[in-house]
């Protein structure tokens, strides 16, 4: 194909991503006896992901990112496969050969690999990947950006008749309410930190750059980017030798709810705990929260203070402790940040 001709094809590609929404909204979720996609990439959020399509009654075809998913998967799947990242045009002609026109994501994938010396020469990217990324990595005509990085796979998949849903429509029960999770809530320093961690993570998001910041007595410590949630909280207690700090994780302004999907469990208040951390705020109905009773429990245990909070007109709402099902009961239990 000629360099116009792949000009002309990736020109399409916002096209591509409109027409996938409108079919997105406009969609029935896939029944017993449907055939669905799933594309998994590292943590525990696949494997909930493919026990919640098969308690659907879905079939579920998998294909695991190399070197990302877990074994696991490969016994709950009613078809499994594991290839790279960059063999965009493998995932589709293996999704259409079982008769797949519905997928989803769920997983983290490692962005760092791409930084790495010869990195394609490790992938190596068969020609529906180079076709796709053509203008990011050749003509430097398009950002590396997350969004504009995962919105790239999904056009790609939508040239081919393959739409993307949001995973968490399969599990909508994994998406955290508003409330105070914790007996512990947080403390009057605690709820100033997180009210400006939140604008500051905001910012981030809309720059799409990173999810999460950590706050120590109005001094951000650290900021997620590439490195992942993990790498900041430990970059943080490092930072701050005497503990205390709080760790605020939002979702995107523009968050697209097909990928990226703030995500939390009991990995992440381990590490918040051997970092020194002692609140976590994360955003309602937009962060999902894997392992819930468990994760509460470590919490209560070593004394983390976690809610999830909402963000109102011109203000935060941070719940009060005791507020967990505020939610559902009324306004009565939430306090605003401003």
């Amino acid at each position: 194909m000629s360099l116009t001709a792949v000009l002309s094809t990736n020109a399409s590609l916002s096209a591509a991503h409109r027409i996938a929404a409108a079919e997105l909204r406009d969609s029935d979720l896939p029944g017993p006896g449907d055939r669905v996609g799933l594309i998994a990439g590292w943590g525990r959020f696949p494997i909930v992901v493919a026990q919640a399509l098969k308690a659907r009654g879905c079939e579920v075809y998998c294909v695991g990112i190399f070197g990302h998913c877990d074994a696991e998967l490969r016994n709950l799947c009613d078809d499994y496969v594991e290839m790279g990242p960059a063999k965009l045009g493998g995932h589709i002609r293996w999704f259409r050969n079982r008769g797949v026109s519905c997928a989803t994501m769920a997983g983290k994938l490692f962005k760092t690999q791409i930084f790495k010396h010869r990195h394609w020469l490790f992938h190596l990217p068969d020609w529906e990947t180079i076709r796709s990324f053509y203008p990011h990595f050749v003509l430097k005509s398009r950002d590396l950006k997350d969004d504009t990085i995962l919105l790239t796979v999904i056009d790609t998949f939508a040239r081919k008749q393959i739409r993307f849903e949001p995973a968490v429509r399969f599990a909508p029960e994994l998406l955290v309410k508003y409330g105070c999770l914790t007996r512990k809530g947080l403390n009057d320093a605690q709820r100033r930190d997180v009210e400006f961690g939140w604008t500051v993570a905001k910012a981030l998001g809309g720059h799409d750059i990173g999810q999460s910041v950590a706050v120590r007595h109005g001094t951000i410590l650290a900021v997620e980017a590439v490195e992942g949630t993990d790498a900041c909280i430990r970059r943080a207690g490092e930072l701050c030798k005497m503990g205390g700090f709080s760790l605020v994780k939002t979702a995107k302004p523009q968050q697209d709810m097909r990928f990226d999907v703030p995500t939390v469990g009991l990995g992440t208040i381990e590490t918040l705990r051997a970092a020194g951390g002692k609140a976590l705020a994360v955003e309602a109905d937009r962060t999902i929260f894997l392992d819930y009773e468990e994760t509460i429990a470590f919490a209560e245990r070593h004394g983390i203070a976690i809610v999830a909070v909402e963000e109102g007109e011109g203000s935060l709402s941070i719940p009060a402790a005791g507020s967990a099902k505020s939610a559902e009961e009324g306004d009565g239990s939430r306090e605003s940040a401003a």
